[in-house]
């Protein structure tokens, strides 16, 4: 993975903060060209030149002169400290949660994070509708344990109330030593609960594959991590070799990953060329999108579902999308998270970053990602009940789809 540095970025598909060792979604990117540097650093310079920047110089004299702290939480900053500050207010105003500027603490806590190389709870977060939503606890983690849930709204962490919160002050706050507890106050279905979860070491498993005595084959796949894509091809070969021609590919609470690796996991379905997402940078820019390697080693007499649920997001989307709309599987379960914006990673300062939204990621037929997320072909909701009793009523629902002799792609 290439470090961040002036014309060479991180293009993350799976920008949903984790609170995990789980690495984040990250693609290398081309560099730009000089000549579009260069147009671009001149129209920022020119609308630089442009600002009032008065009432800045005067809210600093202000507060150089008259700020008294009275708590233990406030104090004056360093010189340092308030340029840093009027970036972020900056970068805030544009109103995107995925657009974040990292001081140098901030910044290293994300190279962490990219590394995995932490403790956490085991759960994806990002802002949804204004609110700090948990997009999805990960298998086997102190998370999905303690019970999170994707799209609880996290009202509270410990004492600290999150509204205004952004993801990565959010992450701060969750993540801890290993043995540590942390107290999440959660709305979830009108009413409001207290979690308490224990932090660990999180290992987070990639796939798991079974071949069910009903004859389906199911691969439940847990993220888009570098090395998913030659494990999904591992399963696959399973899958082949089980004899099965149906095929449950289940992304539940997966929160995505590394696009790269989805689009491979779709070019074992999909002929050369056709393609698998769409990258939109704006009404000024060239739709580019990205096409299958065509592996493509399926006949048409594979019938195949995809599980999705509210967890489901960002490269999830895009493979599920892809397998979709290019008539491969049919969708089953719950409306997908929503995830389809594109972020560029830039060096500021040694040791500084900006994390921008540059565009945002269509399906093959132009739909966004982010406005719709995926509606599924067969709605099916866990209840209570069901969930109690450990019965999936989702993995039943596309058995029986898939067992159906009318069953038509």
């Amino acid at each position: 993975m290439k470090q961040v540095i002036n014309k060479s970025y991180l293009i993350t598909i799976s920008v949903l903060a984790l609170v995990t060792a789980f690495t984040l979604g990250i693609q290398v990117g081309e560099n730009k060209t000089a000549d579009t540097n260069t147009l671009a650093a001149a129209n920022t310079e020119a609308e630089a030149r442009s600002l009032d920047l008065a009432p800045l110089w005067k809210t600093l004299e202000v507060l150089d002169a008259r700020f008294v702290p009275t708590t233990a939480s406030s104090s004056v900053p360093t010189s340092q400290e308030k340029v840093y500050g009027a970036i972020a207010g900056l970068t805030s105003a544009y109103g995107d949660p995925y657009t974040v500027f990292f001081p140098p603490e901030e910044a290293d806590a994300f190279e962490e994070e990219v590394r995995g190389s932490f403790e956490g709870v085991g759960m994806e977060i990002a802002i949804k509708d204004n609110v700090l939503t948990v997009v999805a606890p990960l298998k086997n983690t102190p998370a999905e344990r303690a019970g999170m849930k994707p799209g609880d709204q996290i009202i509270k962490i410990d004492k600290t109330f999150t509204s205004g919160m952004t993801v990565e002050n959010a992450i701060k706050i969750i993540r801890g030593p290993r043995g540590t507890t942390v107290t999440l106050v959660v709305k979830r279905n009108g009413g409001v609960e207290d979690i308490k979860v224990v932090r660990d070491v999180i290992n987070i498993p990639t796939i798991d594959t079974k071949l069910r005595d009903d004859g389906v084959f199911v691969i439940s796949l847990y993220n888009f991590s570098a090395n998913s894509a030659n494990l999904f091809r591992g399963a696959l070969r399973e899958f082949i070799q089980s004899g099965s021609d149906k095929l449950v590919l289940d992304l539940r609470s997966n929160p995505g990953g590394y696009l790269e690796a989805a689009v491979d996991m779709a070019s074992f379905f999909l002929p050369m060329g056709k393609t698998v997402v769409i990258e939109d940078s704006g009404a000024n820019t060239k739709q580019k999108p990205t096409r299958s390697k065509g592996y493509d080693v399926f006949t048409e007499n594979l019938k195949m579902v995809v599980l999705l649920d509210g967890g489901s997001a960002s490269a999830s989307e895009i493979l599920a999308g892809a397998l979709h709309e290019h008539g491969v599987a049919k969708l089953v379960g719950e409306k997908s998270f929503g995830k389809g914006s594109v972020q560029e990673l830039i060096e500021i300062t040694p040791g500084t970053a900006l994390k921008v939204t540059i565009a945002k990621w269509l399906t093959p037929k132009g739909k966004s990602i982010s406005e719709n997320g995926l509606e599924p072909d067969v709605k099916v909701t866990i209840s209570k009940k069901d969930a109690e009793k450990k019965i999936d009523t989702q993995m039943e629902k596309a058995v029986e789809i898939l067992k159906d002799p009318e069953f038509k792609r």
